[in-house]
This record gives C-alpha cells, sequence and structure tokens, in this order.
C-alpha cells in the first residue's frame, strides 16, 4: 500500500498544514516527497507511459498497456493510490500480480486480455492490492495471519477516503460510492511459500517472500528474461513504512536481497506509479536504506509523528522513532 493517509498526515499532505519548520526543508525537484500527492493529479499522464501504447481493453477507470510480450500493466491513474496489477500470461495459464483498488472491474479487463485460467497471487494484503480478488476463484497467497485476516474483507473509514473527492482525478463507476466502497471477503485456494515455481507455460515465475512493508509481502521472479515484480518493496514515489504492520529490520533484509539480484535483471516491475524501472534502482534502495537506518540521514518531518527520507526517483516514510519500528 503506497498511499492510505491515516489522521493528521492526511491533513498533513492534503491540507497543506505541514508546519513552518516542515517547509524549510527542501529537496530538489527531482526527488520525491510525499507532499507530492496532493498535486498528484496535475502530473498526469505520467511520462513514463509515453514509452507504451494503450490498449483497446483500457476504459474510464483502467489505462491497460503491453509492457513486454505477455505482460500487461493494468494502471488506476485517477486514484491517488496510482495501483498498477500486473497480467502475465503464458502459453497454460496466467498469473494476475494484484487485483487493484476494486473500485473498477478488473475482472472484465483480465476476460479481454486472456482466455487461459488466471490465478492470482498478491504482492501482500493492503487494501490496494486485493480489492479484485473476490472475482476469482483461485487465489495463491503465503495465507501468514495478517493475509489471511484481510480475506474477511474490510469496510472502514479509510476506505471511504480511497474514493473520496481528494482522492480522485475524475468521477468513480457507476455505484461506487464513499458510504459502500470496501474490499469484499474472498478465499485462499492454495498456499504458496519462498521459492515456489508457478509455472504458466513457457514462463517459470519464482515466489520470493520478502517481509517489511508486511509480513505477507512477495516478489514475483522470471529468472529467465530477468524480470523482478517488487510489489510495494519499491516503486518510484514515496515508499509507506510506517503501519503498524511494518518490519524495518525485515526490510533491510529483503531489499538486501532484491539488491542481490539486480546484476541479472533486465527489467523492474513496481506495483505504483510507473510500470518499469531500472534494476540499478534496487542497489540504490539498499544504500539509502542503511544509511538512513544508521542514523546518516536527516529526515525532513512530515505530520504525526512521521519522516521523510528524500532520495531521486524515490523517498522512504517512517515514523519519527523508525529506528525501534521491528523491535515494539
Amino acid at each position: 500500500m503506497k498511499k492510505i493517509l491515516l489522521g493528521g498526515l492526511c491533513c498533513g499532505i492534503l491540507g497543506g498544514c505541514m508546519n513552518s519548520e516542515d517547509k524549510s526543508v527542501e529537496a530538489p525537484a527531482s526527488y520525491a516527497s510525499a507532499a507530492d500527492l496532493e498535486s498528484f493529479c496535475d502530473r498526469l499522464p505520467r511520462s513514463a507511459y509515453a514509452d507504451y501504447q494503450k490498449h483497446e481493453s483500457s476504459n474510464d477507470w483502467f489505462e491497460v498497456y503491453e509492457i513486454e510480450p505477455d505482460i500487461w500493466a493494468i494502471y488506476e491513474p485517477f486514484q491517488w493510490q496510482e495501483v498498477i496489477s500486473y497480467l502475465i500470461v503464458g502459453s497454460e495459464y496466467a498469473v494476475l500480480f494484484d487485483t487493484g483498488n476494486g473500485i473498477g472491474n478488473i475482472k472484465s479487463i483480465v476476460d479481454q486480455l486472456t482466455d487461459r485460467p488466471v490465478r492470482v497471487l498478491n504482492s501482500h494484503s493492503h487494501f490496494d492490492h486485493i480489492g479484485g480478488n473476490y472475482q476469482f476463484d483461485a487465489i495463491l497467497s503465503v495465507a501468514t495471519e495478517f493475509s489471511v485476516s484481510r480475506t474477511n474483507g474490510l469496510k472502514s473509514d479509510d476506505l471511504s477516503l480511497e474514493v473520496s473527492p481528494e482522492a480522485l482525478c475524475k468521477s468513480l463507476p457507476a455505484g461506487v460510492t464513499e458510504e459502500n466502497h470496501q474490499t469484499r471477503p474472498f478465499s485462499i485456494s492454495q498456499k504458496i511459500a519462498d521459492g515456489d515455481v508457478v509455472d504458466i507455460g513457457g514462463r517459470n515465475l519464482e515466489v520470493l517472500q520478502v517481509p517489511g512493508h508486511t509480513n505477507d509481502a512477495i516478489a514475483l521472479l522470471d529468472r529467465d528474461a530477468g524480470f523482478l515484480w517488487a510489489g510495494d518493496s519499491f516503486y518510484e514515489g514515496p515508499i509507506w513504512l510506517f503501519f503498524p504492520e511494518t518490519d524495518l529490520v525485515a526490510y533491510q533484509k529483503s531489499v538486501a536481497r532484491l539488491a542481490s539480484l539486480a546484476p541479472s535483471l533486465k527489467a523492474v516491475f513496481p506495483a505504483h506509479n510507473t510500470p518499469k524501472a531500472d534494476p540499478a534502482v534496487l542497489t540504490r534502495l539498499r544504500e539509502n536504506l542503511d544509511r538512513v537506518l544508521a542514523g546518516q540521514v536527516v529526515p525532513v518531518p512530515v505530520s504525526d509523528g512521521n519522516v521523510e527520507f528524500r532520495f531521486e526517483g524515490f523517498s522512504l516514510l517512517m515514523r519519527e522513532n523508525y529506528n525501534r519500528i521491528g523491535a515494539e
């Protein structure tokens, strides 16, 4: 999950209520910042998508791009999460890596792109990645306590915020309102674990458990092609690491693991904002995260007890007492 805003953090980012001390800490324009959220509509369309042809299955909510042969980015650009789900099509099966917010009908898009049986894997169980799970029968999951708890569905004020005017650049799909938006219950049909390989016919997808952002976070690796689907472990923007389920000790180890793969990768596919990143960013993420956790980077106060560490192309948003996360 990238941009869920809680309590004062929502006010601080959307309402411009950062104090004068916050505003005095400036970063170069190329540096990612949580404060960019308030103007995300102004940055659409993102320039990264100019490299791809929008597919005819795109509609008023989803934009669909074939970023590699038989790899489709299903993008929700008009909602502040800017979630990207990926449909990976093999000769026998297809894998849908995440199902988005559940605001638009993602199955109707998938059905236009493939007639293969679809297996859903979630990068993790935050609501903006499991919203369409209920539409599919085959859900593969690492099934931690956190992910199992999310199968019950979720209705909360946080989800109402996700479909509020502040979160949107256009009107909602017909029938979706702040009052009725929720994640619906679904069932896990098969448990998976680190090292498992999902053979979809002509492409093998290896499951990498990369806990940290959540304890059920995974990445997918196609070793033959040199492709990595990173989920929320990395994306180009503010990476949100302040939730109770975030463990920075585990995240540091997972980032090191992903960075070790960088020399063998051709592309990284993040779960938010832009569909393809240079694998070298994983090395920069590891180096800068290590510096942050060693106390070598000055944080920028944001609001509500959170701080941000800004770097070119991404930032790390953490609790003010970030050094104690994972030990509490």
